[in-house]
């Protein structure tokens, strides 16, 4: 047997015995979630409570409202057109503008320790209103709907990602700055590859805070009075005709959303700080 035959069958069992350990951990980590979901639907069963459909009712609604379309839709139906997508929609959208706004104003606010340390108090304030209490606000504002939506969602989701950065960009190794003065690195270019690369992490961190506020104010923000579509509508429209396995299954969507788009956002984060340490590496 040659020394490539060797090496061959050595990868072959090498990626073997990793696919056979991420599936022992997936499997691993949904055990509580196939235990939780069948003791929900023996007790449902049992107890036949109104208030408490089981899970294969609860599947069966969401397949009937959103997964019965054709298959040259990917079988989404009508009704996702008209309740998933514009909420999608307008959550990405202020997530977009509150990263971007949050991550630029953060930086410059980080490198100022003076500017930071005069407006802390501000942004403080600003950060632990409640954004429900502002809604008669942005309806002045904004009037009722899809702006009055989008600000009252970067309104909650832009103070982590603003406060987040610019600790990143203020904690910024010293050393690694008269480095790069050294170097004669201009503004532009320390900020490109000292400071932004240093306070990625951070970065990283708001954004995860924001993504979760965003879907909460996505649904809070469709609750209110003149919202015709979006998943929020569609909990006001199920409560209004007591439609229980309706308001379940939003409730259930929202949660496979959450731990999708949080999931999605680990991987990216995970493939970006690992290039980047890894860069940090090979320049040392």
């Amino acid at each position: 047997m040659t020394a490539a035959t060797l090496t061959t069958a050595g990868s072959a069992r090498r990626r073997a015995g990793l696919a056979g350990r991420l599936a022992g951990g997936a499997l691993h980590r949904l055990l509580p979630l196939v235990i939780l979901v069948a003791g929900w639907e023996a007790a449902t069963q049992v107890s036949d409570s109104p208030f408490f459909p089981p899970p294969s009712e609860i599947v069966g609604r969401m397949r009937d409202m959103w997964l019965s379309g054709p298959a040259d839709h990917l079988y989404f139906s009508a009704k996702a057109g008209t309740s998933i997508v514009p909420s999608l929609s307008r959550m990405f959208l202020a997530l977009a503008l509150s990263i971007v706004v949050g991550v630029v104003i953060g930086m410059a606010l980080g490198r100022s320790q003076k500017v930071l340390a005069y407006l802390q108090p501000l942004l403080q304030f600003a950060r632990v209103i409640p954004p429900p209490t502002l809604v008669p606000v942005f309806i002045v504002l904004f009037e009722l709907g899809t702006q009055m939506q989008v600000a009252s969602i970067i309104f909650s989701a832009i103070w982590p990602v603003l406060l987040n950065t610019a600790d990143g960009a203020r904690s910024v190794d010293r050393v690694q700055m008269e480095t790069a003065e050294s170097f004669r690195f201009s503004a532009v270019d320390r900020m490109r590859f000292v400071i932004f690369p240093s306070a990625l992490p951070k970065i990283f961190a708001g954004v995860r805070l924001a993504l979760s506020l965003s879907l909460i104010l996505m649904v809070f923000s469709e609750l209110l009075p003149g919202t015709s579509d979006g998943l929020g509508f569609e909990l006001t429209n199920a409560q209004s005709q007591s439609d229980l396995p309706t308001i379940w299954a939003v409730i259930v969507l929202l949660g496979i959303l959450g731990y999708l788009f949080n999931s999605i956002l680990l991987a990216v984060e995970r493939r970006v700080l690992a290039r980047h340490r890894g860069a940090r590496k090979a320049d040392a």
